[in-house]
Parts: structure tokens; C-alpha cells; sequence
């Protein structure tokens, strides 16, 4: 590689051993005298655990032991928690089922664990697995959450009466009422947004180890956050002291936020290494996967959007009820409260706003952040209403928005949020013109004579990115602080390892940190190392999730590199007997301005751990350390345009053309942004036209498997026209806001827009299957016919 600074488009350093096949993966690492788990699920949605008989299991061949949830309750193994309270509108705290990694008594949801079995081989597990006998007694269970509500519903846990676990509110209800009373115009939807399954290439999996010598634990997982599992491992789930506990998280193949949590299989590995004598690995099945990993979305949302005289926003009125599964992950209070409604004010001025939040249990896999988390769902809702809208008073989408914008920064919302900076005239004039917005009526003329649909949607969403600062959110029951840290080591030598408490999963952390190193230093970014992923070897660290790895993990990179900077300038200044000053670095060489004397990077390095002659006082060495903890969230937005073409003979949708404007603030490398923003708007356009994680009334998974969950396929989706606009962030130091996430945030609302504007039926919802698209465009050519 080269000298390949901020801005540059840097291959990724990390795809040499991806597309060789030589990352090293959970699955791909090993222990002495390793066993395999397998674990017995219940069939049932609802169910009391009668007994267990293991008796064939223990008589197959290889079998080490068959454990139940009565052992692990029995060792002292604690429940699985929800790490943010969030409290009801009347005071009282969220209504907090009891989980544990193996039950012992009722069953919540298909697919939870009453048993683990481990053997000298996988097949052997999974054989003695389906030996093990449960007895069950079947009980009546709720699916919708609509339903769970109602008076009479199966009671999934004692301590959530009704089913209900909090009722929340945000925003001014006596405002919001009032400027719907003077409303010139109200536009009324009811909005689903499907539930999702994550999917990450990668299935989660666990290798655990005991060594009774040391009493010490080691733990290979598929984290997000290693460093958050080996916490929550130890405080809250006795499984290990933290500090005989060792969290590893090598290459991981994708999280999109389901592998941010700590599931039941990682505490039963570890549990059972010890309890067996022997490493104990698990690694998921695909099945496994669509039963167990935390599912995304599945709201349910009324919206009153109230205008005066002039199509200006009066106010904003949002119920939503939120389907959070049989438990609560350790994240999901958060999503449908302060990740969600705190974003309901868009990219919009909006006086007054007010949303009721209640959340449910349902006998169904429990549901946590996916790609957004909450920002989705917020700008589906809004922008579908905003499209509604301006179709009811007749105005053009793309003004009525316009009319209703932001333009003075800060701005405060009534949820919260203040938004730093931004320019929403600027991507939506480039989004425009890069759609040919203004063409669009000939587009659709040429489609007609074809005998095809076509039609055209919008989308201006912004979100809140870096998850910070820490005193914000712990006010707002977070139950960790959500800064992040770093550590530069300088080696004798020059070369550079990076510390950090972020963790790539497909982030190319490795190129991005690197071209830091180098834009500061002139260094090649090969002589650069990034070290994350190992609580022995990495300072404690909050881990990537939010979009935060470039505006709060980059930023405290930057505090660090400023300390190297200045000692090494202190050395360089001593060594050169000037003026500190004085000093630049320049293309890997420290200089003293206008004159010849320099040194290179190297010599300097070598001077602080020779010590020979340091400025007195100096410790010898250069490494340095730092924390960084934002003072507000980011605030990452843009527009999407998307054109459909619709056949009416089948209902299929085909996407021509996809536009997105984002505004990111300032880009470290924008190949990496754009194969994100590439990545997000494929889950987005597959939760819009394709994807839906379906129960039948008796809790059965129907789309357990990709026979039944369609997943995006490259002919699904269109080449994307992509460009960014940069307002930079004022709260960091590197003006980052953030791209992960904006992908899937965006389209699926501008996809679904512009179907309902091909076939002109507003009450389309996700997915837009072509069975459905097809009944609802012939049933208003019947009513139009009549």
C-alpha cells in the first residue's frame, strides 16, 4: 500500500484474507480436547416443561453429558437482562420477565433452549439432541401483539400483567392536541413495519474453555463488543469474574446489531466447559438462527399529521405498539423509546409532537436492534405520512418537504434531539436532479404504452448516530456509558499498533483506522497495525453499533494521536535543539520549519525507547492512551428517490432507478461509505419488497428457512446513483457523522412510496409481495369501473 490519507480511496487491507479464504472466524478456532453442544429446543411457543429424560442420549456413543436448565439455576447461573430501563408514563419501571439461558419450567417461543448436549463430535451432539424426551403440557399462546393486549390473552410472564411491559410517552401532549384543533388539514395512516430476520453471513457461535489450574475462562464469540459480554457475563450472569474471563472476537462475518447482545448459547458454553471438564463449542445452524437470533422491527403505528392553511406542519400524533417477542434483549427497551421516537421530527419543523409507546410480550423470538434500530422506523412512519400527505393536498412531494425543512442549526426538537448542523435543500436538490425528477411524467408515459406501471417516491431521513454521550443516555436509563477508547503504540522501529475498543464485523476498520495513522503522520498505512477484538490484549471498550466507529471510536484515535504528536514533537525539538514549536510532520519526516534540519518518524520512535537523550523529565517510550465521549449525538441525513416499474398482469415490482443524497460530514474513504450505503439500501429495499418473518396463530416460525424468507438478490436491485454532500459535524474532531446505517434507514419508505404512486393505493404496507401489489391496483380498477 502507500501513503493513503483521509479522503483516499484505500483498497481495504482486510479483503486480501476475506476473498482468499484466510479470515479466522469463531468456527475456524480450536481448544484441546474440544466437545461440540447441541441443544435441545422446545417444539412449542407456549409450553410447561414436565420433565426431561436424557436417558438414550447418555447411552449414545461420544455423549459427555446432557445439562438442564434445574443445573444451571442450580450453579448459580443468572437470568439474561435488559441493560436500559425504561419507565412508564405513570412512574413505574418496565415489567422485566425472568430468562434464563436454559428454562426450566415454561417455555416462552419456539426454539428456546431446555437442554445442551455435548460430545465428541457435532453430528454426535445433535444425534443425542433429538434422543433427549421432553414431556410438555401445551399452552394457549399469543402471536399478534394487538392481540396479547386484549383482555383474556395468554399471560406470557407473571410480572407483565396483560402482556404489557411499559407504556411511554415523549413530547408535549397538550401542544400536539392543541395544534391538531386549529389543523386546516389532518392526514390519518395506519403503518406496520415487518418483522425482520437479521441474517449475517456468519451464524452466531461460541468456543468456551475452563483451565481449572488458573480458574480462568477464554470465550471466542461472535461479539460486537467483547469487552460488553465479558461485563455482563460476569456482573449480571455469574458465569465468570471479569477478570478471569477472556473475551475474543475474531474475524466476525456481519452483525447489523444481532450480535451486540449476549445469548444463552455463549453462557451455556461457558458453563458447561467447566462443568464437563472440556472446550465446548457451538456454532449455529441456519434454522437455529431464525429461531434464536433477536428479530428486528415489528411495529404497529397509528400517525395524525396536522397542517394549516399554508400545507406548513402544525403537529405530529404517534401510538405505536411494539412487538418486543417472549423476552426482553438486552438493548430492546431502548429501540422503540429513545432510538425511535426521538427521531420522529425528520428533517421537518414540526412546533409540536407527541408518541405513546407501548411495548408487548408475544409468544415469538425476542426482538432487539437491526440496522437502524428504531431510525427506520421512525423515518418509514414519517415519510410515509409526509408522501401522503402532500398527494392529499394536492402538492408535490418533493416541495411539500421542501416547505417544511429546517434550515437554522442548532435546531431543537420537541423529542429531544438537537440537531448540529446540516443542509436538507442540498441533498434533496441533488437527489432531484440525479433522478430527473422533472422527467419523470414522460418516463411514466413511455412505461403506460408498454401497459406498465410506473411510479416515483421520496424519502428525506436523518438519524442519531454515536449512541453518546454517556450522561445523556445513563439519564435516560442506559445502563453503560456508550464512549469509546483508544491506545497509539509507537514501536522502536516506527511502526504504529492501534488499540481500539471498536470491533469491525465488515466495517474495514483496518483501512479506515489506518489512513487516520497515515493522513497525521505520513506513514505508510501498512506500517500501521489495528489491534481490537481481545479483552486481553485491548483496554476496556463499548464496541461498534450506532454507526459510532468513525465519529466516537476515530475520535478518541485522534485524542490519542494528539499526545503522540506532542511528544514526539517535544523529542524532535530536543534532538534539533529548536523551537517546539517549530516542528511539522510532513510526509513521515519531523521538521524544523525554514530550515534543513529533519528527522524521520523512525529516528524519533527509536530516541524515546533508546532514552538516551530525552528533554529531561521525559518518561521514555510513545504510547499513548485516551477516552472520548461525544458532547451530542450525530446527525447523518439525506434523500432517496426511487422509480418503480409495476406490472398490473402480476403485481411484480421491478426498481429502475435509485437515487441517494447523503450527508455524512467529512468521508475517511468513500469506497468503504459507498459499499456501505450499497449494503444498507439492499436490506432496505428487501424489507420493502421482500422479507417478513411470519408466524402462524400457534407461534410456528413459517420463514424458518430461505425455501421461505426471500432474501435481496443482485437482480433485485438496480446500479445505485450515489453522491455526498458534507455539512461537517461540529461535535468531533474529525466532523464524522456516520454511514452504516443510512442505507436501510432511507429506502424502504421511498421504495414503498413510489409502488403506491405506480398503482395508486396508499395503503400498501411491507412487504410489497406482488400478490399484494397486484389485489390492491385491480381492486381499485374495479372501484373505478364502478
Amino acid at each position: 500500500m502507500a501513503v493513503e490519507g483521509i479522503g483516499a480511496r484505500a483498497l481495504r487491507k482486510e479483503d486480501k484474507r476475506f476473498i482468499t479464504g484466510k479470515g479466522k472466524y469463531t468456527d475456524d478456532m480450536t481448544m484441546p480436547g474440544m466437545g461440540y453442544a447441541a441443544f435441545v429446543r422446545s417444539p412449542h411457543a407456549h409450553a410447561k416443561v414436565k420433565g426431561i429424560d436424557a436417558s438414550a442420549a447418555l447411552a449414545m456413543p461420544g455423549v459427555d453429558a446432557v445439562l438442564t436448565g434445574d443445573q444451571l439455576v442450580g450453579d448459580g447461573i443468572g437470568n439474561l437482562i435488559c441493560g436500559w430501563m425504561i419507565h412508564s408514563k405513570d412512574g413505574s419501571p418496565m415489567k422485566m420477565g425472568g430468562w434464563r439461558a436454559l428454562e426450566p419450567e415454561i417455555v416462552r417461543h419456539v426454539g428456546q433452549a431446555v437442554a445442551v448436549v455435548v460430545a465428541d463430535t457435532q453430528a454426535q451432539a445433535r444425534d443425542a439432541a433429538d434422543a433427549v424426551v421432553v414431556d410438555y403440557e401445551e399452552l394457549p399462546a399469543v402471536i399478534d401483539p394487538l392481540a396479547a393486549l386484549e383482555a383474556g390473552a395468554p399471560q406470557i410472564h407473571p410480572e407483565a400483567e396483560g402482556n404489557l411491559i411499559y407504556d411511554w410517552e415523549i413530547g408535549d401532549e397538550g401542544a400536539t392536541n392543541a395544534a391538531f384543533e386549529k389543523a386546516a388539514h389532518v392526514t390519518r395512516m395506519e403503518i406496520h413495519n415487518n418483522r425482520l430476520v437479521p441474517n449475517a453471513m456468519e451464524p452466531r457461535a461460541a468456543l468456551a474453555g475452563y483451565d481449572a489450574a488458573e480458574e480462568h475462562y477464554t470465550l471466542y464469540t461472535t461479539s460486537q463488543n467483547p469487552h460488553v459480554a465479558r461485563l455482563v457475563l460476569s456482573a449480571f450472569y455469574n458465569v465468570a469474574p471479569e477478570n478471569k474471563l477472556r473475551v475474543i472476537a475474531p474475524d466476525v462475518g456481519g452483525g447489523f446489531g444481532s450480535k451486540i447482545y449476549i445469548y444463552p448459547e455463549e453462557m451455556v458454553c461457558l458453563w458447561a466447559s467447566k462443568r464437563v471438564g472440556r472446550p465446548v463449542k457451538w456454532v449455529s445452524d441456519r434454522t437455529e438462527a431464525f429461531l434464536t437470533d433477536a428479530h428486528g422491527r415489528d411495529h404497529r403505528s397509528e400517525a395524525e399529521l396536522a397542517l394549516d392553511a399554508d400545507n406548513k406542519i402544525l403537529g405530529l400524533r404517534v401510538k405505536t405498539i411494539a412487538n418486543l417477542g417472549a423476552y426482553m434483549s438486552l438493548f430492546s427497551s431502548s429501540v422503540p423509546t429513545y432510538l425511535y421516537a426521538t427521531l420522529l421530527s425528520g428533517q421537518y419543523n414540526i412546533p409540536a409532537i407527541h408518541a405513546n409507546v407501548k411495548t408487548v410480550y408475544t409468544n415469538t423470538t425476542p426482538v432487539d436492534a437491526y440496522r437502524g434500530a428504531g431510525r427506520p422506523e421512525a423515518t418509514y412512519l414519517l415519510e410515509r405520512i409526509m408522501e401522503t400527505a402532500a398527494r392529499e393536498v394536492g402538492l408535490s412531494p418533493a416541495e411539500f418537504r421542501r416547505k417544511n425543512f429546517i434550515r437554522t442549526f442548532p435546531h431543537q426538537t420537541p423529542v429531544i434531539m438537537c440537531y448540529d448542523a446540516g443542509d436538507y435543500d442540498a441533498t434533496l436538490d441533488a437527489a432531484l436532479k440525479a433522478a430527473d425528477y422533472d422527467g419523470f411524467a414522460a418516463r411514466k408515459a413511455e412505461a403506460a404504452s408498454r401497459g406498465k406501471l410506473r411510479g416515483i417516491g421520496l424519502s428525506c431521513y436523518i438519524e442519531a448516530c454515536g449512541i453518546a454521550p454517556s450522561a445523556a443516555v445513563g439519564s435516560l436509563g442506559a445502563g453503560v456509558g456508550l464512549w469509546e477508547s483508544a491506545e497509539v503504540r509507537v514501536n522502536p522501529v516506527g511502526s504504529i499498533e492501534v488499540l481500539t475498543g471498536s470491533h469491525s464485523h465488515g466495517q474495514g476498520h483496518e483501512t479506515t483506522f489506518a489512513q487516520l495513522i497515515s493522513e497525521r503522520f505520513g506513514l505508510d498505512t501498512n506500517a500501521v497495525s489495528i489491534v481490537h477484538g481481545d479483552t486481553d490484549k485491548v483496554q476496556f471498550g463499548m464496541g461498534t453499533y450506532g454507526s459510532r466507529s468513525g465519529a466516537v471510536g476515530m475520535s478518541a484515535i485522534v485524542k490519542a494521536l494528539d499526545k503522540v504528536e506532542a511528544k514526539a514533537k517535544k523529542i524532535a525539538a530536543h534532538l534539533m535543539e529548536a523551537s517546539e514549536g517549530d516542528i511539522q510532520i510532513e510526509g513521515g519526516e519531523l521538521k524544523v520549519a525554514g530550515t534543513d534540519k529533519k528527522l524521520t518518524f523512525t529516528e524519533v520512535a527509536l530516541a524515546a525507547y533508546t532514552a538516551h537523550n530525552l528533554p529531561e523529565g521525559m518518561e521514555p517510550g510513545l504510547k499513548e492512551g485516551a477516552f472520548y465521549d461525544p458532547t451530542n449525538f450525530t446527525f447523518p441525513a439525506g434523500t432517496y428517490v426511487c422509480e418503480v416499474e409495476v406490472d398490473p398482469d402480476t403485481g411484480k415490482t421491478e426498481v429502475v432507478n435509485f437515487v441517494a443524497a447523503d450527508d455524512f460530514g467529512n468521508i475517511i474513504n468513500p469506497m468503504i461509505v459507498e459499499g456501505q450505503v450499497h449494503g444498507g439500501i439492499t436490506q432496505g429495499i428487501g424489507q420493502a419488497l421482500l422479507e417478513n418473518a411470519s408466524y402462524d396463530e400457534n407461534g410456528q416460525l413459517l420463514t424458518a428457512s430461505y425455501m421461505d424468507y426471500c432474501m435481496p438478490r443482485a437482480d433485485d436491485v438496480p446500479s445505485y446513483n450515489l453522491s455526498t454532500h458534507v455539512t461537517a459535524c461540529p461535535g468531533n474532531p474529525l466532523g464524522m457523522k456516520g454511514c452504516g446505517e443510512a442505507g436501510a434507514i432511507g429506502s424502504p419508505p421511498a421504495v414503498i412510496n413510489a409502488i403506491t404512486d405506480a398503482i395508486g393505493d396508499n395503503s400498501l404496507s411491507m412487504p410489497a409481495s406482488p400478490e399484494k401489489v397486484w389485489a390492491l391496483h385491480h381492486a381499485g380498477v374495479k372501484q373505478a369501473a364502478e
